[in-house]
């Protein structure tokens, strides 16, 4: 069965519907297919019981469709931001389509168009088509889950619900970017002893002189520095800052953890026998985390000062200004049956796959070779990938404005 339509959006998610709100603007008549049974499946299935958006609300900003509430400073909850984009696709009527998941996308026998192809057997031919699957595609694998003991259950922060569905005993969680501190505390305030092993990644106090550090983030452009602004080629893959929205959002700081009783660790480098070796870098990530929160600060100061902006002095944080001894006391290895470690989870990141596009337009890496999603494919884009283009590209706040680029290209094409 071979369908026709002028466009192809793939992925239901928010970059899809954020194309295919200005697809419906401009009355072009095209189709969203979408793997699963529902709209937003990864905020329903990939996150938390708990979880909140680590941005203000002011920051959900869908094309046609921004946050209305009455808290546009608070932290929207999983199932509120499934509601919201439930009501997103309904407020326009977006043409989903739902279990299809797409299997190949490649040049049609005539010029100019593409075939996409589904798992059920269904094709599509279009002259557009925009891959708007995201960077989260899938957890990211790691060789050593195998060689830990086959008693330990092993959980990825996508499969995570809560710590009641975790075997007692102590938990290690691996990874330290917003995820996985964020269940590192939760499970901590549950009662839980959590080994929580630290990467590179920084943090920033929740709020500072007066506003949301999202609010600074935004002021001082840092939002909408593009991917060729940046100094380092790797930034795509860089951990997210530490950061939480729950209960209206407060700072996570690795050394207040440390100094309510979580054990510290580096990198997980190894495992065997039971033990698992660690980095001896766990001074130096800390250090990291220290000076991301502090030079974030310094900026926002000398912004104040250079343009004359009325703000409060700052005031004290007490969690920020926390520090520990966590980094000269770590072990570079832990018996986890000593520890009583009974579950591991991988806080790791996510990994995509976009080999099933049967055109020469991905990187080594196998990112999307594109230009703010403009592929040299006429007709062909990416959408929703972090870094796609600027550092918001992949979120809420910055989708919008590269899907609103890719409809005007479409717009112009004869």
């Amino acid at each position: 069965m071979v369908q026709e339509a002028d466009a192809v959006v793939i992925g239901g998610g928010q970059a899809g519907l954020a194309i295919s709100y200005f697809l419906t603007q401009q009355r072009r008549s095209h189709i969203v297919l979408e793997g699963t049974t529902q709209v937003a499946s990864a905020w329903r299935h990939g996150r938390w019981d708990s979880f909140t958006l680590v941005t203000p609300n002011w920051t959900v900003r869908l094309p046609g469709f921004p946050y209305r509430g009455d808290d546009p400073d608070g932290f929207m909850r999983r199932a509120e931001v499934v509601r919201h984009l439930e009501e997103y696709a309904a407020d326009f009527g977006a043409p989903m389509c739902f279990g299809k998941k797409v299997t190949a996308v490649g040049s049609a026998s005539d010029s100019g168009r593409y075939l996409v192809s589904a798992s059920d057997g269904t094709c599509y031919i279009a002259p557009n088509v925009v891959v708007a699957t995201g960077s989260y595609q899938f957890p990211r694998p790691t060789a050593l889950s195998e060689a830990l003991p086959r008693h330990i259950v092993q959980v990825h922060s996508s499969s995570y619900r809560n710590p009641d569905n975790l075997p007692s005993g102590a938990v290690l969680v691996v990874g330290s970017a917003d995820t996985g501190c964020q269940i590192a505390e939760e499970l901590h305030e549950g009662g839980r002893q959590v080994y929580l092993c630290v990467g590179r990644a920084g943090r920033r106090p929740r709020r500072y002189r007066g506003k949301d550090i999202t609010f600074w983030s935004e002021v001082l452009g840092r939002s909408d520095q593009t991917v060729d602004e940046l100094l380092l080629p790797d930034a795509r893959y860089a951990a997210n800052p530490q950061a939480t929205g729950k209960n209206g959002g407060h700072t996570l700081n690795l050394h207040h953890f440390a100094q309510n009783g979580m054990v510290l660790l580096g990198r997980l480098i190894d495992a065997q026998d039971g033990r698992i070796q660690l980095a001896p870098d766990l001074s130096e990530n800390l250090a990291n985390a220290d000076k991301a929160s502090d030079d974030f600060k310094r900026d926002v100061d000398a912004f104040i000062h250079a343009t004359g902006m009325d703000a409060p002095d700052p005031q004290p944080d007490p969690i920020d200004e926390a520090r520990s001894g966590a980094g000269r006391d770590a072990p570079t290895t832990l018996d986890l049956q000593d520890a009583g470690v009974t579950s591991v989870i991988w806080a790791n990141g996510y990994s995509f796959d976009y080999s099933w596009v049967h055109l020469p337009v991905l990187d080594d890496g196998g990112f999307p070779i594109q230009r703010r999603g403009v592929t040299r494919f006429p007709g062909l884009y990416f959408l929703g990938m972090n870094l796609l283009h600027k550092r918001k590209s992949g979120i809420l706040l910055g989708v919008g404005e590269d899907a609103a680029h890719i409809a005007t290209d479409i717009a112009a094409r004869p």
